[in-house]
């Protein structure tokens, strides 16, 4: 079995791989952390404290507008991190959920100390930014599909994005985050050829 450890290692290794010396102190931060299933981790006006790295589990970031209509914005799994990244970085109250859907296990650091290893190594800090390029790069993504995609059509991104994301995210969570009525999910999963 591959220690979780090992894991955040070959994620970074893939995406941006850090100098030994980067990577030793990068890797000291991190500390083991599980939740049960529904877990609220992060709510609505608080700082988020942590930057979570999925070992296993399946999670979302939610939102809840003015008239209390829920939209799911995220999900997050292994091997992937998850939180309420703008309030970790800006250090501000956030505007969002972070949930457990599943009994999850990850890694987590702390805001204090990965801010302050991006002030003291350059190679941290450039992964930081290369993390947040490519989640910026999924939001944009995601914001031209739900503009210009009939239902059918983001539901057939999201199968090509994460095939297996029907076996691991209860149905109803899906339809919200595609912005469609669970029934004609249901017709959706029925129609369209796995």
């Amino acid at each position: 079995m591959i220690l979780p450890i090992d894991l955040l290692k070959k994620l970074i290794d893939y995406s941006y791989p850090l100098p030994d010396k980067d990577w030793k102190i990068f890797s000291k931060i991190w500390t083991p952390f599980s939740a049960k299933r529904k877990e609220v981790l992060t709510r609505v006006g608080e700082k988020e404290k942590y930057l979570y790295f999925v070992v296993d589990g399946v999670q979302r970031v939610y939102y809840f507008d003015d008239q209390d209509r829920e939209a799911t914005l995220v999900f997050t799994y292994s091997p992937s991190f998850g939180g309420v990244l703008d309030s970790l970085l800006l250090q501000q109250t956030s505007r969002y959920f972070y949930e457990t859907l599943t009994p999850s296990v990850f890694l987590r650091a702390s805001a204090t100390d990965l801010l302050a290893l991006t002030e003291q190594s350059r190679a941290i800090e450039l992964l930081v930014r290369q993390g947040l390029v490519q989640a910026l790069a999924g939001v944009l993504e995601r914001l031209a599909e739900l503009q210009c995609y009939s239902s059918e059509e983001k539901f057939r991104k999201l199968l090509q994005r994460s095939p297996h994301i029907l076996q691991r995210v209860p149905h109803k969570y899906l339809a919200n985050y595609l912005g469609i009525d669970p029934t004609n999910f249901s017709k959706l999963i029925n129609k369209v050829k796995i």
